[in-house]
């Protein structure tokens, strides 16, 4: 936001702060990436900017212009923000699926609200990445959207990955979700070995 100083010429912005964005927003859009970059950067304070941030995410290609813009989009932060990130979490670049995953962990109260649809996708490639999302969120938030979703999964990698963030954050709720989900991938060798890990972690962090 453009610092204004308090004058007797009156309170409201200068003519070409008053441009800024508008001139920002226009980088976005130039053919040099060095001047898009710049603009994104620029544009990391300003909510009104999230459409422009959004269209331009959607047509860059250079690797570093667009990790600008993902980070703007982080450091705006709101449901907007949020919104047009989450559709990389599906993008085949891997490159920008893990932007996108690391620009959205730092966004646990803003991202909360999206993650039941996230952790009910059909594609259990979604769904294991929103296991994700829930590390950074409180210990006891995380167990419950994780503990609901391998009482239902079927998918024993997407089960890996959110007994892998339980071990991690989950709490002693945890448990009987755990132990559940052990009995039903009995036949799953490596799910019950990891299981058990996390439960050993998890009650030896609580006792």
């Amino acid at each position: 936001m453009p610092f204004v100083k308090r004058g007797s010429g009156g309170s409201g912005p200068r003519p070409e702060q008053s441009s800024e964005p508008a001139a920002h927003d226009a980088g976005l859009r130039s053919a040099d990436a060095e001047s898009r970059w710049r603009a994104a950067r620029a544009l990391a304070e300003s909510a009104g900017a999230v459409p422009a941030l959004a269209d331009a995410l959607a047509a860059e290609t250079v690797p570093r212009v667009r990790q600008a813009i993902m980070t703007a989009l982080m450091r705006i932060g709101d449901e907007a923000s949020v919104q047009t990130l989450l559709p990389y979490l599906g993008s085949h670049d891997a490159g920008q699926r893990a932007a996108a995953i690391e620009a959205l962990q730092a966004l646990p109260e803003a991202v909360a609200p999206f993650m039941p649809a996230l952790l009910g996708d059909g594609d259990p490639d979604i769904r294991l990445l929103a296991t994700e999302l829930a590390r950074n969120m409180p210990a006891p938030q995380a167990t419950q959207l994780l503990c609901e979703l391998i009482e239902r999964e079927s998918h024993p990698n997407v089960c890996a990955a959110a007994i892998d963030v339980l071990a991690e954050v989950g709490t002693r709720g945890a448990v009987p979700a755990l132990r559940s989900c052990a009995q039903r991938f009995a036949a799953t060798p490596f799910l019950p070995f990891a299981i058990a890990a996390a439960i050993a972690r998890i009650t030896g962090a609580e006792s």
